[in-house]
């Protein structure tokens, strides 16, 4: 149970056993690869960026950051740009950022008069969501690019169409002996009732070539499919009737393949919630926590073997499901794109996946593209984790009347948060917090224990889960009505007894050992004073006076395997020592935190203008924020970038260690 990659040196070493030719000539034999795409030999002297437009459910400012890496990777290797996108509010669109930019729609019409009057070489249509991917698909069938000669960088554009179209999709996988979840493709609401009835409901349907899962949801009889289904067509000509495998888990992979076959995986992620929830709608954590090492390598060789079979050149995202009580499981999809899965991946890992794949649709090979984090180690390698990161969406439902709060395979969230700690619940804690400044972290008090919100997720079922565990429910109970593996509900019932230990003392009587406990586990200073009845202030001082303080950790995406020079940084209780010294002068940035209804991507092109002018005055910058979907939290934007919380004590501790010489809050 072990990576397969190197597996054929085994039939090499038989081979020089039964001596069939010199060890070189076999070794070289069996690891070569012949690049035949002929339209890679050349690079293109200017490439044209089709962006993602207007921020959307489902498609928001990660595509911001995809865009403005890609950009910084075609300038490094001396390639005018040229941008098409709408979006005023976005950081790749702002002077110094591409060499030409035109704010039009994104429509075919559009793109071709540009494409007409700039003559690029080349076309990156996968750094744009699926705005981009659906625009250039019509252009191709067009046959405007051929008409212009221009070539699209990276993936093929049938390999685009084979994963978006869901038929092919499912015959292209059996093909290479793997298996999709059993599904049919249907054009009408007739043949999707007559698919539903010989797969047997419950189904799941869903829309191809749609937006963040829009038109899906599960039908649980004829009557809720062709309401269903009838939404859905409204949306795509092409509709998937799947087998619901609700309650099974949902892990995906980030991998990475250039034009010379050299693959690696580069990110695993596992959702918290069981499969039926979007990933967009998930709690996601990195790396998975309980999948096996056979299970972790099973899925990992799959993907490896998916992107090649594809044709894929840059990054790609696989989604799977897992059957939880053995190791059967299916393909759920395979963006061949950059997408909020792989913005998250980036920031988690500190791999600069935009970037990377930027540079690999221009036929440059992994191991000849240096890691700009690390600035030692190559790209070709797969970034290691000392640390766990938990990703938790935001919704703003309260903000719409007769809305449902009920989430499911149709993405709702307007953004989310990325926290990073030692411990999940550490970072779990974390998370919660970010997601909404007004929640002091897992309160069993905030919700009401209600069986059929556990059953039925809503977006604050998380503390309807706190409740329950505070009202004496079990592990096995609620894995059986909610699916969320044991695992995480038994990290989640540690935070909530030690919760019950700090209500069963008071401020005088808290004694340092469960002072740091709480903290190690994520406890912020509010939620403590709140347990034992005191005030936040009143545990800072008690928790300093105890020398209870946070220790700052490095991202440095190789676990300390490799020196690394990287500023990418977190706080932790869970640590003895600093990972760097605090010496010179700063000036610290706050960021805007989560995307929301009425604060969006513009006040991270405010943070971003800002640590640009710093940098112009030759000032070191510090930056806060927690939002991996922003341009404000890239490696190179800061010199000292902290993935940490926006509140009175997280920055007031970053501000003690660092002493800054001032602080920019708007």
């Amino acid at each position: 149970a072990g990576p397969e990659d190197l597996e054929n040196l085994f039939d090499v070493f038989l081979d020089m056993v039964e001596q069939k030719g010199r060890p070189k000539d076999l070794v070289q034999q069996a690891l070569k690869y012949e690049n035949t795409r002929t339209d890679m030999k050349e690079k293109p002297k200017k490439v044209l960026i089709i962006g993602s437009g207007g921020l959307s459910i489902g498609q928001a400012g990660e595509f911001d950051y995809s865009g403005s890496q890609a950009i910084k990777a075609l300038k490094e290797e001396c390639i005018q740009t040229v941008l098409i996108n709408p979006n005023i509010a976005t950081v790749q669109t702002s002077t110094g950022m591409a060499d030409k930019v035109y704010f039009l729609p994104l429509v075919p019409e559009y793109v071709e008069q540009v494409i007409r009057a700039e003559r690029p070489s080349g076309v990156l249509l996968t750094f744009g969501g699926q705005t981009a991917l659906n625009c250039g698909v019509s252009l191709q069938r067009a046959g405007v690019f051929d008409k212009y000669n221009v070539k699209i960088l990276g993936t093929p554009i049938q390999a685009i169409i084979d994963t978006e179209d869901r038929k092919i999709f499912s015959e292209r996988v059996a093909a290479i002996g793997e298996k999709v979840a059993p599904s049919q493709a249907v054009y009408s609401v007739a043949e999707a009732l007559e698919a539903a009835e010989q797969l047997g409901y419950p189904v799941m349907a869903r829309a191809a070539f749609a937006l963040g899962g829009l038109g899906s949801g599960f039908a649980n009889n004829p009557e809720e499919l062709k309401s269903l289904a009838g939404q859905a067509l409204a949306h795509s000509k092409q509709l998937i009737i799947d087998k619901s495998l609700k309650g099974w888990k949902e892990v995906e992979y980030e991998v990475v393949r250039d034009a010379f076959d050299n693959c690696i995986t580069v990110c695993n992620m596992e959702n918290v919630d069981p499969l039926g929830i979007h990933t967009g709608e998930s709690i996601v954590v990195a790396p998975s926590q309980t999948l096996s090492n056979r299970e972790y390598n099973m899925l990992r060789t799959t993907a490896l073997k998916v992107i090649r079979h594809f044709g894929v050149v840059g990054e790609c995202n696989i989604q799977y499901a897992l059957n939880p009580n053995s190791e059967e499981f299916y393909i759920i999809e395979v963006n061949a794109r950059l997408s909020r899965s792989s913005a998250l991946a980036s920031k988690a890992t500190g791999y600069p996946l935009a970037y990377v794949a930027a540079k690999l649709s221009l036929g440059i090979a992994l191991p000849d593209i240096r890691n700009s984090v690390t600035g030692t180690t190559t790209a070709c390698f797969e970034p290691s984790l000392d640390y766990c990161v938990v990703k938790i969406p935001r919704w703003d439902l309260s903000k719409f009347s007769r809305v449902s709060t009920k989430i499911g395979s149709s993405m709702k969230s307007v953004g989310e948060v990325m926290a990073i700690g030692r411990k999940f619940e550490e970072a779990f804690q974390k998370a919660l917090r970010m997601v909404d400044e007004n929640v002091i972290g897992f309160d069993p008090n905030l919700k009401e224990v209600n069986d059929e919100e556990l059953e039925e997720p809503t977006d604050k079922r998380m503390f309807v889960v706190a409740a329950a565990l505070k009202n004496g429910y079990t592990v096995d109970q609620l894995y059986d009505l909610t699916k969320i593996d044991r695992w995480f509900l038994q990290k989640m019932k540690n935070i909530i007894n030690v919760h019950d230990l700090l209500e069963s003392v008071d401020q005088v009587s808290l004694q340092r050992d469960l002072l740091l406990k709480a903290k190690q586990i994520g406890f912020s200073d509010k939620q403590i004073a709140v347990a034992v009845k005191s005030t936040e202030i009143a545990i800072r001082k008690k928790r300093t006076d105890a020398k209870i303080t946070p220790f700052v950790k490095q991202i440095d995406t190789v676990a300390a395997e490799w020196p690394a020079t990287t500023n990418y940084l977190y706080l932790t209780y869970n640590a003895s020592s600093h990972d760097l010294a605090f010496e010179k002068p700063h000036i610290m940035v706050i960021g805007s935190g989560v995307y929301r209804i009425g604060s969006s991507v513009e006040f991270d092109w405010c943070a971003v203008g800002c640590l640009r002018e710093l940098r112009k005055l030759n000032k070191k910058t510090i930056m806060v924020n927690y939002n991996p979907e922003t341009v404000s939290t890239d490696y190179d934007m800061s010199d000292r970038l902290y993935f940490e919380e926006i509140s009175f004590e997280v920055v007031m501790d970053i501000y003690n260690l660092e002493n800054p010489t001032g602080v920019i809050l708007s």
